[in-house]
């Protein structure tokens, strides 16, 4: 917001409100928003809660952060014109699920097995599980699907992973599951299982490795958005942006830690490598 004017404690205050992976609470947390009429309200977590703040008001402009197409979602009426009070930022991450196991596979090329963590509550993961249930079998490789919805139920679910003797874990799209990638970082560290996640921030955290839309960019892009709105655009007319930056992140001490070679070729198309 800075990009357009606009300092926090100067000119702009700012209300934040978390849900921390309970997607239940976020039509309550939406409504205390409109409640404290909120000039712009930006609605993180995906298609979960940009429905929570739509269905929370049809007025005060929205900026969501969505994985899958947000005119099939009811969202906007389409990506030029979005019509309403909502528009903002369409990350495609369903879409790149198919990428990110095609890149881990090339991590661990002998692997015949490799899991998916998704969580049942988000329904782009479903869609991202066939994606790559597609491409693995395009590839002769067994995809086994693990489901997450809490701590307890991650703990669970590597578990499973563990039982079933996977070669490679894929984290799917969910923020809930990226909000506790400490925990499956460590876990899968322990079980010495490669694995895979969305953004840098994990493998900086010590994960193996993460490609997708560069997280602090899409931020910056949807602030932007927000000192345009402040300003006096509308949301109806401003188009639905795609991010501009995409990051392939490998931390090669994650893979000397786990007995994996970072084959040449990858490593020269990462965007940053952590040693």
């Amino acid at each position: 917001m800075n990009d357009t004017g606009f300092v926090e404690g100067q000119n702009v205050a700012i209300e934040y409100r978390w849900a921390r992976g309970e997607y239940e609470r976020l039509p309550a947390l939406a409504a205390e928003l409109v409640q404290l009429r909120a000039r712009v309200i930006v609605a993180g977590g995906g298609e979960v809660g940009a429905l929570a703040a739509k269905a929370a008001t049809p007025t005060i402009p929205i900026l969501i952060n969505v994985s899958s197409d947000p005119v099939k979602t009811g969202l906007v009426v389409s990506f030029n014109r979005p019509g309403g009070n909502v528009t903002g930022l369409m990350t495609a991450t369903s879409v790149l699920e198919a990428k990110k196991f095609g890149l881990l596979c090339e991590m661990v090329p002998n692997g015949r097995i490799v899991a998916m963590l998704t969580n049942p509550n988000y329904p782009p993961d479903a869609a991202g599980a066939v994606e790559v249930q597609s491409a693995a079998q395009s590839i002769g490789r067994q995809l086994v699907v693990l489901r997450a919805n809490s701590p307890e139920t991650i703990d669970l679910a590597i578990a499973t992973l563990v039982s079933q003797r996977a070669d490679a874990l894929l984290v799917g799209g969910d923020p809930f599951l990226e909000s506790r990638s400490q925990q499956i970082v460590a876990l899968t560290m322990r079980h010495a299982v490669p694995a895979m996640f969305n953004f840098r921030e994990s493998v900086v955290g010590g994960g193996l490795m993460s490609y997708g839309a560069n997280f602090a960019n899409n931020y910056r892009q949807l602030g932007q958005y927000a000192g345009r709105i402040l300003k006096g655009e509308g949301p109806a007319d401003l188009p639905i942006m795609f991010p501009a930056i995409f990051d392939l992140a490998i931390n090669v001490v994650t893979a000397k830690a786990l007995g994996l070679t970072v084959p040449p070729t990858l490593l020269a198309r990462a965007d940053e490598v952590i040693e």
